[in-house]
């Protein structure tokens, strides 16, 4: 009987290379699966760049927590350069810094010269001038200290439920110490924003633990020193000093604050040096009444002056008039948002209300 109509039986043998089917053992079920990571613990995602977001929206509102937790209500910021130390005691030698905000010195080459060394005749030019210059940076941080415990101590008598004009900082050494050391002298709060950097560095001591910050973007770092500060205190400084106090006079010049803020500028002799301001204005790039936007003062007592005469004309005065909290300007005061409900405004009322 032919079978040409039959199908093909198929039963010639396998290639030598093929590999065999893949069992499951038991019952034919795959092995037991562990839960995955919830996404808010999982730091391969939170570290990389699709968590970018969740990144920058935490460095908002995890201080926003933290500030309405401690009840401040606005702060005076203090800017000033990071890379000298004070001299505490007569017997404690100046040094230089390695950098904005490191704890490690500079090399010895670009230390201030000592006095044996200038009499010996060893020390560089630069080391010379950079002698000079410790004493009077050395100075400026004892001024930084007397003005911020000054201020903390005025403050600190102004009848309110909540921490006004705290004292604020980038957190690291210098000036930033020393603002930080006299609002801690007087018995106050203090605010110390430090920014993670590539070598070593960390907080000075004088910061409140609990309002001790530490930030890898810079301008959310940005965005807290301008948000709730009445004032800036800019003492001289470098690169960092420059750019954050220009930015803030931006922002003024611009309207863009939303409210008054009182610029002391310290040392008029150094930072008279460091830009003229007159060039601007007679070339027109800059207005006239934009010099109006802070004032110099060299000593404490004047710069204390400044900041209790402006502060107590554009928040304390209306306060009183007012009763109350003095009226936003664009109808979303910073006040107004610290004690808020923050959930609502992210997320919405229809979505916040799932979580209650």
């Amino acid at each position: 009987m032919s079978t040409s109509n039959q199908g093909p039986t198929d039963k010639s043998p396998a290639p030598a290379d093929a590999k065999p089917a893949a069992t499951i053992p038991g019952n034919h079920m795959p092995p037991p699966l562990g839960s995955a990571p919830l996404a808010y613990e999982n730091p391969a995602f939170l570290n990389s760049a699709d968590g970018r977001l969740i990144r920058i929206v935490s460095e908002y509102l995890e201080p926003l927590a933290r500030f309405r937790r401690e009840q401040i209500q606005d702060t005076v910021v203090f800017f000033g350069s990071a890379r000298f130390r004070g001299k505490e005691e007569a017997d404690h030698e100046l040094e230089l810094l390695e950098n904005t905000g490191s704890s490690q010195p500079a090399p010895s080459h670009e230390q201030p010269a000592s006095a044996p060394d200038i009499a010996a005749g060893t020390a560089s030019d630069l080391q010379r001038k950079r002698a000079v210059a410790a004493v009077e940076m050395a100075r400026y941080y004892e001024d930084a200290r007397r003005l911020s415990s000054m201020l903390t101590s005025w403050a600190k008598s102004i009848p309110s439920k909540r921490h006004r004009f705290v004292v604020t900082s980038g957190g690291g050494p210098g000036i930033m110490e020393a603002a930080n050391r006299g609002a801690y002298e007087a018995g106050g709060k203090t605010i110390g924003l430090n920014i993670k950097l590539p070598f070593e560095q960390s907080p000075n001591p004088y910061i409140t633990p609990d309002l001790n910050f530490e930030f890898h973007y810079f301008f959310m770092r940005k965005l807290w020193f301008a948000y709730m500060s009445k004032a800036l205190v800019v003492f001289p400084g470098g690169f960092g000093t420059l750019d954050e106090m220009f930015e803030v006079l931006t922002l003024a010049q611009t309207h863009k604050l939303a409210k008054k803020i009182t610029v002391v500028i310290y040392g008029s002799e150094y930072w008279k040096k460091v830009f003229n301001l007159d060039v601007l204005v007679d070339t027109g790039a800059i207005s006239p009444k934009d010099i109006e936007l802070f004032q110099f003062a060299d000593t404490p007592e004047a710069a204390f002056k400044m900041l209790k005469d402006g502060l107590t004309e554009n928040y304390l005065a209306v306060e009183a008039k007012h009763g109350e909290a003095p009226p936003p300007t664009d109808g979303r005061a910073d006040e107004e948002l610290l004690r808020g409900p923050l959930v609502e405004e992210l997320l919405g009322p229809e979505i916040a209300k799932t979580r209650r």
